[in-house]
């Protein structure tokens, strides 16, 4: 925990499971303004973020990202600095020698709400696209759509030993986006 722009090395920081032997996300960054580095099954790299609460972004990139959060490094610091956060997020990709896939091409699906309308199934998409339905029905179909990907997402988090609440926003899913409540 610090303030100073000294920049730990990634590769010197622990590696904290993404999901604990309690069946919870890791609580070490709960509350915590910090850099945190997202790592796949096999340890590779996936994304590098900061935040205000390291743990609550840790919460949404695991909705979004399921499969690609196995392993967490961090460095927390005390005060709230734009600078030093971007500078160690910098430098950590910098050390990694190639842009992670989540700080690329697909930052989107890492930072952004699950837009469910891109995971409709034909039959859902010929169902929302029929020209017989008002916005109420289109409405209705994209929350069943929203209902069934957060189902799938809980289903996935529970195989993987998840045992925490996690709770969507309810007015999202009428827009056809996934998000858990802050």
């Amino acid at each position: 925990m610090t303030n100073e722009i000294n920049t730990p090395s990634l590769t010197t920081l622990e590696y904290f499971p993404y999901i604990d032997a309690e069946g919870k996300i890791t609580e070490i960054f709960q509350g915590k303004i910090g850099v945190y580095a997202i790592f796949d099954q096999n340890k590779s790299l996936q994304f590098v973020g900061y935040s205000r609460d390291v743990y609550l972004s840790l919460k949404q990139h695991l909705v979004r990202q399921p499969e690609k959060c196995y392993w967490v490094k961090g460095q927390t610091i005390e005060r709230p600095s734009r600078t030093i956060l971007e500078n160690i997020e910098n430098t950590w990709i910098a050390e990694n020698g190639t842009i992670p896939i989540g700080n690329g091409e697909h930052k989107e699906i890492w930072t952004q709400p699950i837009n469910v309308k891109s995971l409709m199934r034909p039959e859902e998409q010929t169902s929302y696209q029929n020209p017989a339905n008002d916005e109420l029905a289109q409405i209705k179909v994209i929350k069943n759509v929203a209902r069934r990907v957060e189902t799938e997402i809980l289903k996935l988090l529970e195989s993987r030993g998840l045992q925490m609440q996690l709770r969507f926003n309810p007015k999202l899913k009428e827009e056809g986006l996934l998000d858990l409540k802050p």
